[in-house]
């Protein structure tokens, strides 16, 4: 008896890129979860999916540049294929309504064409920290003025060590417009391999000055895209590809 040969889907005939946020206690959210629930927002609002060929078809979803799990977000991007042309605002609509409060949608927008993870160059991250001021200010120069800041993180592939002051772009002190005895840092990240995390910053500003982040920094991505200019994150939704 031959082989079964596995179902062939239909090319899609639409792509929409999404910006959505993780906020509050939807941080701690992994991405496989946060994939999950997704599948399951888009089951339940009808979406007119464009599935996989194979003998386990599934929805065309692609994330790209997903946050690390604990870290806020008001920048993250996916992009899905469609089997039927549709409206992004009827899609942003459905997709917000079926997600949970703290997993937001926030732009939908059809696809240029191109790579969606090719755009996402660098990201501009919000750090809150426990400290003094003047203290940040002392070890955010020394940081900066350093040739390199070399920090180890657990990967997939094991212990690594890398340098966290070569992925940063830019980083300062913000005004002082948080709670007493707290600071917040602008940083801009360049993406690389491995990828440098705000809370690698944080280990490198100790390993470099000596300061100490005290504890549950909060992390919050501001933006995510392409670098324009020496600093300066740009919108991939509406950059070309």
């Amino acid at each position: 008896m031959p082989q079964q040969q596995p179902e062939q889907q239909a090319p899609p005939v639409q792509r929409l890129r999404v910006r959505y946020a993780k906020r509050g206690r939807l941080r701690f959210t992994s991405h496989r979860d946060f994939s999950r629930a997704f599948e399951r927002a888009v089951f339940r609002a009808r979406v007119p999916m464009a599935y996989s060929s194979g003998f386990n078809p599934h929805p065309r979803i692609s994330y790209a540049g997903a946050a690390p799990t604990g870290s806020a977000s008001e920048a993250e991007y996916l992009e899905l294929a469609l089997a039927e042309v549709v409206v992004p605002a009827d899609v942003h609509a459905m997709l917000d309504e079926a997600l949970p409060p703290g997993l937001d949608v926030l732009e939908v927008v059809e696809s240029p064409g191109g790579s969606l993870a090719d755009l996402l160059e660098v990201s501009r991250w919000q750090i809150d920290l426990a400290g003094g001021r003047d203290a940040t200010l002392a070890a955010v120069a020394a940081f900066l003025a350093a040739d390199e800041a070399l920090v180890e993180r657990m990967t997939k592939k094991g212990m690594r060590e890398f340098d966290a002051r070569g992925a940063v772009i830019a980083l300062e002190v913000l005004p002082a417009d948080t709670a007493p005895g707290r600071t917040s840092l602008d940083v801009v990240l360049r993406h690389g391999t491995p990828a440098v995390r705000p809370d690698d910053v944080l280990r490198g500003l100790e390993a470099v000055a000596g300061l100490a982040a005290g504890e549950s920094p909060l992390m919050t991505r501001l933006a995510q895209g392409p670098l324009l200019g020496t600093c300066q994150v740009g919108d991939p939704l509406s950059s070309p590809a």
